[in-house]
């Protein structure tokens, strides 16, 4: 068995995408913004991994091992969860029913961002720009988290 191990400073990211191409192009954007990058390829590797480590970015595929968006157990598990389990992390969600960075499909499906992957040409800035969004956001929590502690 590999392991791979993380460092404090490592910026981790898990990857739960189908299709080969999808998960190359994702996998290279997450690279080149300095991501430690994880894919998981069934839905039980994905929460094992997704439970183990705290990863800043979540790349999912509504169709990921299921035929339909009910049938993704991935994609449930993290819409079930409390928010204090999953604040870490920036959930961005992958449809071809999805018309990129559409606010109210993203709150729908329980994610930060929703991304068309006919778009992908343009997936290192939604990343980033997702992230960006996500700190601006939890930010005077975070402080306010970092001065009582």
């Amino acid at each position: 068995m590999d392991f791979d191990f993380l460092t404090a400073n490592d910026k981790p990211a898990l990857i739960a995408l189908s299709t080969p191409e999808l998960q190359e192009t994702a996998k290279n954007a997450l690279e080149q913004l300095g991501y430690k990058v994880h894919t998981a390829v069934n839905h039980g590797e994905f929460l094992h991994k997704y439970g183990q480590v705290a990863y800043q970015v979540v790349i999912i595929e509504e169709l990921f091992s299921a035929s339909t968006l009910d049938e993704n157990e991935s994609l449930s598990a993290l819409q079930r969860m409390p928010m204090n389990s999953r604040r870490h992390s920036v959930v961005i969600l992958f449809g071809f029913n999805m018309a990129t960075f559409n606010p109210m499909q993203a709150y729908q499906q329980g994610a930060h961002a929703v991304v068309n992957p006919s778009e992908m040409f343009l997936l290192l800035q939604l990343i980033q720009k997702a992230v960006a969004d996500n700190d601006m956001f939890l930010h005077t929590f975070r402080e306010v988290q970092r001065q009582v502690a």
